[in-house]
C-alpha cells in the first residue's frame, strides 16, 4: 500500500513520526540523510557564456570590425600609427565589456540578496509545539499546519483538513481548485489522490494539517522540476527601446562612415586618408557606454527602493513602474495601517462601546454567543518566534479575539468540529463547534450576506423574529458605523442537530450583534496622495469593504475630492458591460467596493484597454490573477502571500502606499537619467566629428586623431555619463505627468539640443582653440603639417581639451535639461563630482606628461590656450540658459 492510502495514524507510524511532530534531534538525523528541502534549480547560462556575450553585442561588433581594419590597414602600410588605433579600439572593447558584465552581475547579486529578505517559512508542529521555520529546514515525517494563501512546502499526507482546497496546476495541470480531505484513499495514483498535497501547489481556501512524506527533489514536483522553472523573461518597455536605441545609433554610424568615405573618394583623398576618415566617423558615433550605463542606472534604482521598503523582483521592472499612470490599491493594510480595533458595537438595538459592556457584565452575559462567535470563529494561530508565542493571522480576527476576551473576562475553547472558509464570493465565514451545551455554529461576515440567512434576532435575553423594522435598524446602524470609517461585521449563530456538514447549515441563522471596526489611515498616505495628484497618476482604490467605509477612508486620505465620486459595488459590476465600465473609469474619483478577485482582473484588464500603464497592489492568493496581469504587479511583503509574492514584480517590504510612491519617483528617475546620460555623450560626437569634415572639406590638417576620440569616449567622459546615469531623482519629477507609452529615450528634441545646440557650439569652441594654436604659430591657410610637427602637435593637444573643458560645463547642463543650472543643487552627486575630477587630472596627464604624449599624440599647451578656451565655455553655459528661458517662456 501507498501512504495515502494508509488512515492517518498508519501514515504517522509508517513515517516513525507522531502528531506531535518530530524532536529537533530526530530533524537534525533526517535533513542530513535527505538533505534540505530544496528544489534544485535548472542551470542558466554560465558565467563564461554570459561574459562573451558581453563583446559580441551590437555595439561590440561594430568595434571588432573597426580593430580589425585598423590591423589590415597596418598590414598593408606599416608605420602608419593604424596598429596602435587597432589596439586601442580592443582595449575599449575589452573595458566596456568588463564594466558592463561586472555591472549586470553585482545587480544580479543585489537582487538576490535583497530577495532573502523574504524567505519563506513554514508553520510546523516541533515536540509538540509550534514554531516558524524556514521551508528549506522540513524533514520527512515532520508535522506542518496550512492555510489558505500559503504555498505546500513539501509532498504530505493530509491528517486533517477543514474545507481545504488546493490549486494543483503546476504540478497536474488541473486548472480548478480540488477539494481535499484526511480519508484514506482508493486512488492507484498519489497526485490525484483526495488525501495528498505536492509540493508547489498551493492552498486556495481552508486550513489542514499534514505529515510530510517527500522533500526536495524526492517530491513529484522535484522530479518535474522544469514545470516550475519555464517562465519566460519578458521584454521590458525599457529593453525593447534600448535594442532599438543600440541599432540606430549602429546604423546611424556605419551610414555615416560610408558616406564619409565616398566624400573623401570624391575629393580626392587618398585611400588610407578615406579609411582614417570613416573608422573615426564610426568611433565617434558609437556610444560604447550605453549599456553599462543602462545597467548601472537599473542597480542603483533597485538599491535605493530597497532602501524605501520596494523590493524588485525583476530589474527592468523599476523603469516600468515610473511609467504607470493608474495605481488599483486595497485598502487594509496599504492604506491604513492595519492594526484593527473594535471602536463601536450594535447590541439588543443601541450602539455600545467596549467600555459600557466592561461596565455591564450581565450585558455580556446575555449576548454571550456574540462573544463565543468573535472569540471561536476564526484561522488565527499561536506560534513560538524568537521565544516568544504571538498570535498569527487577519488583524481583524486578532481584535476581535481581544475584545472578546475584554468583555466576556474569560476565555473558552471549544473544540472545532468543521469550517465554512471565506471566500470573496460569499463574504461570510462559519465555523462549528462542540460546546458544553451541543453543536453550534458561529457565522460572520458583510450584513447583506447574512441577512438572507436569518430569521431571527437576539434582542437581549430573547430570540424573535428578524422583522422589516428591525432588520432596517441593522442597516441604518451599519450605515452609521460605515460613514465613520469604520469596517462592519455582522455576527449570527445557530445550534445545529448531531449532523454538521457546513454550508448547508448556513441558514435559518439568529441575528445578534454588529462590530464596528476602526484601521486608521496611515499618516504617509495623504501626502502620497497628494504626490500623485501632483503627478498625474490616477489611484483607484478596489476593496472588500462596505462602500461606506471605503468612501469615508478615501476622503480621509484625500484619494476622494470630488463632492460625487463613483462608488460602483461587486453587484453593480457584474452588470456592468465592458464599455460601461470603461466609461465609468473615466471618472475622476471612482472607488470599487465589495468586489472579488475575478472583478479585480477585470477592472485592470479594462484599464489596460483604456491605454492605461496599470499598477496594482495584492496580498491574497486571489490576487494573483490581477498582479499578474497588471503592467506592475506589488505585492504585500508582511500580510502577502507566497503566492501573491510569486506573481508581483515588487514587494512592499512594509505593506505601505507611501513606499510606492518613492518607488513610482525613483523608476521615473531611471528613464530620466538615462535621457541625460544620451544628451551628454552623444553632445561631443558633433565636436568629434567635425574635425573630420574640415579635414576632408577644408583641406586642413585633421583637428582631432582617432586616439583622441577615444581618450573622450572611454576616458574622460565615462564617469561624469555614468553619475548622469546613477542620479537621484529630480525634485520635481513627482509634479510631472507620466510619459506617453509612445515617447522614446531618442526623439527629436533631444538630437537637435544635443547635435545642433550643444554639439555645435562644443565643436566651434574646439575648432576655435585648434585655429588659436595654428595661427599663434604661424600657420597660413593651405600650408601642410606632419603628424609629427610640434605646431601640429600642440593645435590638436588644444582641439582635444577644448572638448573636455566643455564637457565638463555640458555634464552641469545635462543633468539639469529642464531647468536653470543656477537653481538646482550642483554638487549633490558624488560621481559625477569624482567623474569632473578625474577628467581634469586626465586631460592633465594626456597634456602634460610624457607617457601622455606618446600614448595620445598631444604636446604641452600654454596658459593663454586655456584663457582662450574658458571664455567660449562660459558662452556655452549662458546661451544653454537662454535657450532655457525661451523654451519656458514659450510653455506658457
Amino acid at each position: 500500500m501507498k501512504i495515502h492510502q494508509f488512515t492517518a495514524d498508519e501514515a504517522l507510524a509508517s513515517l516513525h513520526s507522531g502528531h506531535d511532530g518530530l524532536s529537533q534531534a530526530e530533524v537534525e538525523c533526517r535533513l542530513d540523510e535527505y538533505g534540505p528541502n530544496r528544489v534544485e534549480e535548472l542551470r542558466g547560462e554560465s558565467l563564461i557564456l554570459r561574459f562573451i556575450k558581453e563583446f559580441i553585442h551590437f555595439f561590440a561588433l561594430i568595434l571588432w570590425l573597426a580593430a580589425g581594419l585598423a590591423f589590415f590597414a597596418e598590414s598593408r602600410q606599416p608605420g602608419g600609427g593604424m596598429a596602435t588605433l587597432g589596439y586601442a579600439i580592443l582595449g575599449v572593447i575589452l573595458i566596456n565589456g568588463v564594466f558592463s558584465f561586472w555591472q549586470q552581475y553585482r545587480a544580479e547579486r543585489a537582487i538576490s540578496a535583497l530577495q532573502k529578505l523574504l524567505p519563506y517559512y513554514v508553520k510546523v508542529l516541533r515536540d509538540g509545539e509550534v514554531a516558524l521555520i524556514l521551508a528549506a529546514d522540513l524533514a520527512p515525517g515532520d508535522v506542518i499546519l496550512l492555510q489558505e494563501g500559503d504555498n505546500v512546502p513539501a509532498d504530505c499526507r493530509l491528517l486533517e483538513a477543514f474545507s481545504l482546497r488546493v490549486n494543483n496546476a503546476t504540478v497536474t495541470g488541473e486548472s480548478r481548485p480540488q477539494a481535499r480531505d484526511a480519508d484514506p484513499s482508493a486512488e492507484e495514483n498519489l497526485e490525484h489522490s483526495r488525501n495528498t498535497l505536492l509540493a508547489g501547489t498551493s492552498v486556495v481556501s481552508g486550513e489542514g494539517r499534514a505529515v510530510v512524506f517527500a522533500t526536495g527533489m524526492h517530491t513529484e514536483f522535484g522530479k518535474i522540476a522544469h514545470l516550475t522553472q519555464t517562465a519566460v523573461k519578458t521584454v521590458s518597455p525599457l529593453q525593447l527601446e534600448i535594442v532599438r536605441l543600440s541599432r540606430l545609433i549602429a546604423a546611424l554610424a556605419l551610414a555615416l562612415g560610408l558616406v564619409f568615405f565616398f566624400i573623401g573618394r570624391s575629393m580626392g583623398l587618398s585611400f588610407w586618408e578615406n579609411f582614417i576618415f570613416a573608422i573615426g566617423i564610426i568611433v565617434a558615433n558609437v556610444p560604447e557606454g550605453l549599456l553599462p550605463t543602462v545597467t548601472l542606472s537599473l542597480a542603483m534604482a533597485t538599491q535605493r527602493m530597497a532602501k524605501r521598503n520596494a523590493l524588485i523582483r525583476h530589474m527592468p521592472s523599476v523603469e516600468a513602474l515610473g511609467s504607470a499612470t493608474v495605481i488599483c490599491t486595497d485598502k487594509t493594510g496599504t492604506l491604513t495601517e492595519n492594526r484593527m480595533a473594535v471602536c463601536s458595537l450594535y447590541l439588543g438595538g443601541e450602539m455600545q462601546t467596549i467600555t459600557a459592556v466592561r461596565r455591564q457584565p450581565q450585558l455580556a452575559f446575555t449576548y454571550r454567543r456574540f462573544f463565543e462567535d468573535a472569540l471561536l470563529c476564526h484561522n488565527l494561530r499561536e506560534s513560538l518566534a524568537a521565544g516568544k508565542w504571538q498570535t498569527l493571522g487577519d488583524p481583524m480576527e486578532i481584535a476581535l479575539v481581544r475584545m472578546a476576551k475584554t468583555c466576556l473576562g474569560e476565555t473558552c475553547a471549544y473544540p472545532k468540529i468543521n469550517e465554512v472558509p471565506f471566500d470573496t464570493d460569499r463574504k461570510r465565514m462559519s465555523t462549528i463547534h462542540q460546546t458544553p451545551k451541543g453543536v453550534v455554529l458561529y457565522c460572520k461576515g458583510a450584513l447583506e450576506t447574512l441577512l438572507p440567512l436569518c430569521k431571527q434576532v437576539q434582542i437581549g435575553g430573547q430570540i424573535m423574529p428578524l422583522t422589516a423594522e428591525i432588520r432596517q435598524g441593522f442597516i441604518n446602524a451599519q450605515e452609521q458605523m460605515a460613514n465613520k470609517g469604520l469596517r462592519v461585521l455582522a455576527f449570527a449563530w445557530r445550534e445545529l442537530e448531531a449532523e454538521h456538514h457546513g454550508e448547508a447549515h448556513e441558514q435559518d441563522l439568529i441575528l445578534c450583534a454588529l462590530v464596528g471596526l476602526e484601521d486608521p489611515p496611515r499618516a504617509e498616505v495623504p501626502e502620497a496622495m497628494r504626490k500623485c495628484r501632483e503627478a498625474g497618476i490616477k489611484i483607484i482604490m478596489v476593496t472588500g469593504d462596505h462602500p461606506h467605509t471605503a468612501l469615508a477612508i478615501g476622503r480621509q486620505i484625500g484619494q476622494i475630492q470630488s463632492d460625487n465620486p463613483v462608488i460602483i459595488t461587486g453587484e453593480q459590476l457584474r452588470k456592468l458591460s465592458e464599455t460601461q465600465l470603461r466609461l465609468a473609469l473615466s471618472a475622476p474619483d471612482i472607488i470599487f467596493a465589495r468586489v472579488g478577485a475575478d472583478q479585480k482582473m477585470r477592472i485592470v484588464a479594462a484599464l489596460k484597454k483604456k491605454k492605461h500603464v496599470v499598477a496594482v497592489t495584492g496580498d491574497g492568493v486571489n490576487d494573483a490573477p490581477a498582479l499578474k496581469l497588471a503592467d506592475i504587479g506589488i505585492a504585500m511583503g508582511i500580510s502577502g502571500t507566497d503566492v501573491a509574492k510569486e506573481a508581483a514584480d515588487m514587494i512592499l517590504l512594509d505593506d505601505n502606499f507611501a513606499s510606492i510612491i518613492a518607488a513610482v519617483e525613483e523608476g521615473r528617475a531611471v528613464y530620466e537619467n538615462i535621457r541625460r546620460f544620451l544628451a551628454y555623450i552623444l553632445t561631443s560626437n558633433i565636436p568629434e566629428i567635425v574635425p573630420y569634415l574640415a579635414f576632408a572639406l577644408l583641406k586642413i590638417p585633421l583637428p582631432l586623431t582617432i586616439i583622441q576620440i577615444l581618450a573622450v569616449d572611454l576616458g574622460t567622459d565615462m564617469l561624469p555619463a555614468l553619475g548622469l546615469g546613477a542620479a537621484k531623482p529630480e525634485p520635481g519629477s513627482m509634479r510631472r505627468p507620466p510619459r506617453p507609452r509612445k515617447e522614446r529615450l531618442l526623439d527629436w528634441r533631444l538630437l537637435l539640443r544635443a547635435y545642433l545646440f550643444l554639439g555645435l557650439l562644443e565643436a566651434v569652441v574646439s575648432m576655435a582653440a585648434y585655429f588659436f594654436v595654428l595661427h599663434s604659430g604661424g600657420w597660413r591657410w593651405g600650408e601642410s603639417l606632419s603628424s609629427q610637427e610640434p605646431l601640429y602637435l600642440q593645435a590638436t593637444t588644444a582641439c582635444l581639451s577644448a572638448i573636455i573643458v566643455t564637457q565638463v560645463v555640458n555634464v552641469f547642463l545635462c543633468k539639469t535639461p529642464g531647468r536653470s543650472v543656477f537653481g538646482a543643487r550642483l554638487f549633490d552627486n558624488r560621481t559625477i563630482l569624482w567623474g569632473i575630477a578625474l577628467e581634469i587630472m586626465l586631460i592633465l596627464i594626456i597634456d602634460y606628461t610624457a607617457w601622455g604624449n606618446r600614448v595620445f599624440g598631444t604636446l604641452p599647451i600654454a596658459p593663454e590656450v586655456w584663457l582662450f578656451i574658458l571664455p567660449f565655455a562660459l558662452a556655452m553655459l549662458l546661451l544653454e540658459e537662454l535657450r532655457k528661458f525661451m523654451v519656458v517662456r514659450l510653455n506658457r
